[in-house]
Order: C-alpha cells, then sequence, then structure tokens
C-alpha cells in the first residue's frame, strides 16, 4: 500500500510539475519573441523626457524573470488547487488552472511594465492566457484519463452509528470516479464483527458517526494494520485539530485557548479590513449606485435590506445588503432561507445573487467593524436560538467577529448544513493565521464564479440565514 501511495504521489506531482513546465513556456515564447524587445529597445521620449536606455539581460536575466513566471503560477495553482489531479474532477482542475493563470499573468505584465518603466501592449499577455487555456483544458483531462487509468477508484467499507448513512453516502457517490462504497455495517453488528470485516479487501473504512467507545478502539485496529481510514469528525475532534502542543513534562499537552485569535493577529486582521473596505468601497461605488437606481425603479421598494445579526459575543447588528427578494419577502414574519428557484426573488435579485453584488453594502459593515472580511457568516438572533436547541456548540463560533466571507463558504456550500457549516467555521478558528485569511480571500474570487456555492437549499431544510 505504501509502494502504492509513493507512486501516485510521484506521478502527481510529475504531471504537474510537466503542466507548469508547457505554461512557462508559453510565457517564455512570447517573452522572447515579443516582450524583451520591447523592454530592451531604446525608450521614447514622453512629454519631452527621456526614458533612457532599454534594459539589457543576459542568460541569468531571462532564467530569473522565467522562474519567477514558474514560482507565481506555482504558488497560484497550488493556491486554486489547479494541480490536485485525481482529487478533483478534471473541470474543477481546469477551473482552478483559470484563476491561477490569470492571477500569474496579471502579476507578470505589470512586472514587464516595471522592467521597461512604462506600460507594455496588453494583446500578447492575453494570446498567451488564451493558448495557455486550451492547452490546460487538454492537460487536465489528459492527466485525469491517465490517473484513471492507472488508479482505478477506491473500494471502502462503511462503518455507521446509530444516525442514518444516507447523506454520507450521497456525498461520497458525488465522486464516484474516486470512491466506491461497496459495502455498509452498523456498530450495532459487533464490534468483533466491524474488525473482522475491516481486514477483507477493502482500499479503506469510513467511520461515521461511531460512538467514540468504539470509535477509538476501531481507529487504533485500522491505524495498527495499516488500513487507510475516512474518518468524519466531531465537534471536539475539530477543536483538538487546532490546539497547541506543549511539552512541559515528560508527556505531550495539548492547549486549547479560550480564545484562538491573538491580540496582534486582532489588530493586524482589523487595519487590512479598513484599508480594504475603503479601497473597495470606492472600486464599486459605480456598481452599487447602478444596483441601487435599477433595484428602485423595478419596484419602488426599498433599496437596501436591513436586518439583525449576531457577531462576536452574539451582539446585535444590522447587516446592509441589496435587497434581492420582493417587499412582502417574509410578511408573515417567519425566518427562511432561500429555496431553489424560491418565487420571492426578483429577477433583479436572481443576478445579483448569482454575481454577489447584493452583498456589496456590507463593506460598509466592515469599516464600522461589525463585521470583517473573512470570519463565520452573521446569523440571525432567532435561527441562532433555533440552533442552539440542537446544537449547543453552535455558539463556539461567535468567539470571532462575523465575517463577509469564511471557511464554510469556500469548503462547503449555500446548501451545506449547518453542523457541518459549524465544523468548517471552527476549523478557521482553531487553526487562524494571517495567511489562512489571505489564502481564503483568494479561494473566494474563485468561489464566486461557482453556481452550486449560491444554490438555494431543497424545500425540506427550514432554518438557516436568509
Amino acid at each position: 500500500m505504501k509502494h502504492v501511495e509513493s507512486v501516485k504521489r510521484i506521478l502527481v506531482l510529475f504531471l504537474g510539475f510537466i503542466g507548469l513546465c508547457v505554461q512557462t513556456a508559453v510565457y517564455a515564447c512570447f517573452w522572447f519573441k515579443t516582450y524583451y524587445p520591447i523592454v530592451s529597445a531604446n525608450r521614447i521620449s514622453v512629454d519631452g523626457y527621456n526614458l533612457g536606455s532599454g534594459l539589457k539581460l543576459y542568460f541569468r536575466g531571462h532564467l530569473l524573470i522565467l522562474a519567477i513566471y514558474f514560482i507565481l503560477l506555482l504558488f497560484f495553482s497550488n493556491t486554486y488547487g489547479g494541480l490536485k489531479i485525481g482529487y478533483l474532477k478534471p473541470m474543477d482542475v481546469f477551473f482552478s488552472q483559470i484563476f491561477a493563470l490569470f492571477m500569474a499573468n496579471f502579476i507578470s505584465y505589470f512586472q514587464i511594465a516595471l522592467l521597461r518603466n512604462w506600460l507594455v501592449p496588453v494583446l500578447p499577455m492575453l494570446e498567451i492566457f488564451g493558448i495557455q487555456l486550451v492547452l490546460s483544458f487538454a492537460w487536465a483531462y489528459a492527466t485525469n484519463a491517465i490517473y484513471r487509468m492507472i488508479f482505478p477508484p477506491r473500494n471502502l467499507l462503511l462503518v455507521n452509528g446509530k444516525f442514518a448513512a444516507d447523506d454520507i453516502i450521497r456525498k461520497f457517490n458525488t465522486r464516484k470516479d474516486k470512491y466506491r462504497i461497496i459495502k455498509q455495517m452498523n456498530i450495532s453488528e459487533g464490534i468483533e464483527n466491524v474488525y473482522k470485516e475491516c481486514l477483507g479487501d477493502y482500499d479503506g473504512v469510513i467511520i461515521w458517526d461511531v460512538p467514540s467507545e468504539y470509535r477509538n478502539g476501531l481507529v487504533k485496529y485500522c491505524y495498527g494494520r495499516n488500513i487507510r481510514i475516512y474518518v468524519m469528525p466531531k465537534i471536539t475532534d475539530v477543536l483538538l485539530k487546532g490546539s497547541t502542543q506543549l511539552h512541559l513534562f515528560d508527556t505531550p499537552v495539548l492547549l486549547l485557548r479560550e480564545y484562538a485569535i491573538k491580540v496582534e493577529q486582532r489588530a493586524i486582521k482589523r487595519a487590512f479590513d479598513i484599508l480594504l473596505s475603503l479601497i473597495l468601497i470606492i472600486l464599486s461605488s459605480p456598481i452599487m449606485l447602478i444596483t441601487a437606481i435599477i433595484i428602485k425603479a423595478y419596484d419602488g421598494g426599498p433599496v437596501l435590506y436591513k436586518q439583525v445579526r449576531c457577531t462576536i459575543n452574539r451582539r446585535e447588528f444590522k447587516i446592509m445588503k441589496f435587497r434581492s427578494m420582493s417587499v412582502d419577502a417574509e410578511k408573515d414574519g417567519v425566518a427562511r432561507l432561500a429555496s431553489k428557484n424560491d418565487s420571492r426573488i426578483t429577477p433583479i435579485g436572481k443576478f445579483i445573487r448569482s454575481c454577489r453584488i447584493d452583498e456589496l453594502p456590507q463593506l460598509f459593515n466592515i469599516l464600522v467593524g461589525d463585521m470583517t472580511f473573512i470570519g463565520p457568516r452573521p446569523e440571525r438572533p432567532e435561527i441562532i436560538e433555533q440552533y442552539l436547541e440542537d446544537m449547543p456548540e453552535f455558539a463556539f463560533r461567535m468567539k470571532v467577529k462575523a465575517g463577509l466571507a469564511g471557511y464554510a463558504q469556500v469548503y462547503g456550500k449555500y446548501n451545506t448544513t449547518p453542523y457541518d457549516k459549524l465544523k468548517l467555521d471552527l476549523t478557521y478558528i482553531e487553526n487562524y493565521s494571517i495567511w489562512l485569511d489571505v489564502k481564503l480571500m483568494l479561494l473566494t474570487v474563485k468561489i464566486l464564479f461557482t453556481p452550486d456555492s449560491t444554490e438555494g437549499v431543497d424545500e425540506n431544510q427550514t432554518t438557516a440565514q436568509k
């Protein structure tokens, strides 16, 4: 098993390296053919000022330019998941590559402009991007075909507890290209029988909602026999995963702090919120003005939708959004999550929700300090009360300030269950770092163009935010 996994890892790294080299080669062709002649040419005087002679590069200089591009592409591909061959579906890999290539080319364009000390033609960079997209599409599907041909889906055994396993089976069935559940056992069949079954011809064992008195033994049993384990974590598992390991004595100690984000991290986070919100308010002001006019002209109702939400320590504030539903959407006073094909959403509302334009007024919430850019999404007080009845742990997510986007929005969906969203938010809180915020911001740009992240819930899911 270890040999197979090593071969798989080497193959993924090799295919990823080939892809990056091909994309860098495309950039290199345009660098030598188009951009370097511009950078190295004598500069033309502008407004009577001589901009000086061109930049001359030798072999090492060209190598540095291409190395910088390769590193940028590697960084953004790794951040967006563009190198996760076999892990993501080929279309998801290609979708991630689009963002990675765009970011690398965007930065490289201004790098070239700095080398020339003046703007350079944009069209060649667009040509680079176009060629790379075609190659990336072919690469994503070719590498996926190679991976699937060598490594078929894993055959898995599912072991579950007292709750039905329909939901987790449905999730795994969405990735039949990677996983195949061929047998299901309930812990009530006897732990010894489960142990024996784990030794069968399986590539791994899924442990779903098994009581801790059985789960701990099952994990040790499988681990000791080199059996791959897929464990669906509980709240305590998520909290412990983010703990700090201390070495005070001759035994490991795990420290769980009462407040995960340190004071210096909060100060940096707040300064970043103020600066970025001001910049985005200025840049998006024309879009907000046009949106406000269209909403007002459509039905004459209010432009903004204000609603009481809760932030850190359950402090209440009024969140602002562009109104996307009809004026009487909640005339009965009942809080309901927007469902699929919800008739309350106006035609304009459908568009601004799909493009996330309805969220833009929340930049003002961030500026005044009610919210932050990255953090758990703010919930309504009455919905929090509903959640707390079933999940007292829901209060844990309010240890930090509410955010415009968060871990649950990046790695979950709009219709992800509240319990799963809670685990994702706690993962963010307990593993916080400034870099994690930056990474989630980059990934949020990708999520904006992912249709199922805005998908409404099924009609039978009754509690969540509007």
